[in-house]
């Protein structure tokens, strides 16, 4: 594995500005306003996600599946591509190369997981085996 350029001040640089750019956003503001009652503590919350994601310090206590449950009703698979898109143009602009590289990287894995979750779903069969 590629070391990488990471650690916490860069997140707690890179995620503010992240959300700021999210906040703006005319289809993501808006859910994530709806969602989000204290963003202070909400951008603790995520800091310590990608520091446990990305420096594996354990920081986050959370489930981020059941996190996006609560939301579903209002999330779209679409949402995940516009988030990603905006997570690319942000850790390009802030970080070192290998290290938005990773970042992008592993967001990418974490958002697929995401969706699956919410939105796939096996059909169940009605045969009978036999």
């Amino acid at each position: 594995m590629i070391a990488t350029a990471i650690d916490e001040p860069m997140l707690e640089r890179l995620i503010p500005a992240f959300y700021r750019r999210i906040r703006q956003d005319d289809v993501l503001g808006p859910l994530f306003d709806a969602a989000v009652d204290d963003w202070p503590a909400h951008l603790e919350k995520l800091v310590a996600f990608w520091s446990s994601v990305m420096l594996t310090s354990g920081r986050y206590k959370g489930s981020p599946m059941q996190a996006h449950m609560l939301h579903r009703a209002a999330i779209t698979p679409a949402m995940f591509d516009r988030w990603l898109a905006i997570w690319a143009e942000t850790t390009d602009a802030l970080m070192p190369s290998d290290a938005a590289a990773a970042l992008q990287a592993k967001a990418a894995k974490i958002a697929e997981s995401l969706k699956l979750g919410l939105f796939f779903r096996l059909e169940s069969s009605s045969r009978a085996a036999g």
